[in-house]
């Protein structure tokens, strides 16, 4: 099911959050708590922005185990952001290789996903009947998370090359729609576990969605505060009291501290804008994404 972190707020180090917490991202490529299989050692990615540099965000994966790969942890121990995103693979669809790993990247887009879209091989071919020409010959690897974003990107490309925050939620919701169409068109009957986050470095979604709710969903959680600190192994987020605020997204709570972690409900999707305003919205299957004029 895979696991993974995304981060937006006051400039911190990327080690902080991989190796800092108890129950870091780290930690759980080796022995996560809350999915049945404990072990996320089919690679690793991040994806992080450097605005001074370029609106498009720096990429590092690998298909080593992330507990066991020391270049990850000199650029952790180097890198210094105010957004990325962090990503330890359990492979389910696709093979274990550099082009299946997680963050994926368009432009100034990241994209991550743990989970899995029931019925992916039936219905692949079906999915890139629906993509333009650009988005399918884009596609390097073979996982339902990079055809779910695929499917996002050519969405919200029809509104526009430079979408706003309402515009990116409706197109995340009308991806899923339209799997959820491809699904049932071709008899897939089970039910499909999607937990994914995206952001353009400005702003950032994140979805906790399950195609039957009467199954249980895959965890997803959110922390905010000033910032996130670690001392001494000791992490935790210190209230925010000024206009200082960051904002945590994570398949698994870092840490044992209770009130540091809320719980995203099931069928709802988290947005963070520019300004670091947070909203929890139900995930209704209304779309209301329209292609613009040119």
């Amino acid at each position: 099911m895979c696991r993974f972190l995304a981060y937006k707020g006051r400039p911190m180090m990327m080690s902080d959050l991989l190796y800092g917490p108890k129950n870091s991202l780290i930690c759980q490529s080796i022995s996560a708590r809350e999915m049945e299989e404990p072990l996320n050692g089919d690679g690793f990615g991040i994806g992080w922005y450097a605005k001074e540099l370029s609106e498009k965000p720096g990429l590092f994966t690998s298909i080593r185990p992330a507990w066991n790969d020391r270049n990850l942890k000199y650029l952790a121990d180097k890198i210094r952001s105010d957004c990325f995103f962090a990503h330890v693979r359990a492979a389910s669809a696709g093979e274990v290789n550099e082009t299946n790993c997680h963050p994926f990247h368009y432009k100034k887009f990241l994209f991550m996903h743990n989970g899995d879209i029931e019925g992916f091989s039936t219905i692949k071919r079906y999915i890139r009947r629906e993509l333009s020409d650009e988005i399918y010959e884009w596609i390097r690897g073979q996982t339902d998370s990079e055809h779910l974003f695929a499917l996002f990107l050519d969405n919200i490309k029809s509104v526009s090359h430079n979408p706003t925050l309402p515009e990116m939620i409706e197109g995340l919701k009308k991806s899923i729609m339209q799997i959820e169409k491809v699904k049932k068109e071709h008899g897939v009957e089970g039910c499909s576990y999607i937990n994914c986050s995206i952001t353009d470095g400005k702003n950032m979604i994140a979805l906790r969605y399950v195609s039957d709710v009467s199954k249980p969903a895959s965890t997803l959680y959110y922390s905010e505060g000033a910032r996130f600190e670690c001392h001494n192994g000791v992490c935790h987020m210190i209230e925010s009291k000024n206009d200082e605020h960051s904002v945590l997204i994570v398949s698994e709570k870092l840490t044992n501290i209770e009130r540091d972690w809320k719980e995203i409900p099931v069928n709802h999707i988290i947005s963070i804008d520019e300004g670091l305003n947070v909203s929890v919205l139900p995930f209704d299957g209304e779309v209301e994404l329209e292609k613009k004029a040119c």
